[in-house]
């Protein structure tokens, strides 16, 4: 099973931010982020291939892209590569938010 993370301000107690991340502020966001690119539809390839739609912000890593997912106010992605984790902590601190598990 594949750990996965999620960047929530659900914890946070300052009363002048916003406790979800909307998705025009995501995508001001990681516009500004030259090795970031959005995408409505991530199409994972393997032995067969599926299409997962939603809003994606994918991280460009070498030759590897990682996708950052924006959902119902936070961003997940998953703990699989472990370049991510200095990543995630980063885009978490920038964006005034918390990096949870799960």
């Amino acid at each position: 099973m594949s750990q996965r993370y999620r960047i929530t301000r659900a914890l946070q107690d300052n009363e002048d931010s916003a406790k979800t991340i909307s998705l025009e502020e995501c995508k001001q966001y990681f516009a500004s982020k030259p090795d970031f690119s959005y995408t409505s539809v991530f199409t994972v390839t393997g032995s067969t291939s599926m299409s997962i739609e939603g809003d994606f912000f994918m991280w460009s890593f070498g030759s590897t892209e990682i996708p950052f997912r924006h959902y119902q106010g936070d961003i997940y992605v998953s703990g699989t590569n472990e370049v991510v984790i200095p990543k995630m902590i980063e885009i978490a601190g920038e964006l005034g938010a918390d990096v949870l598990e799960g």
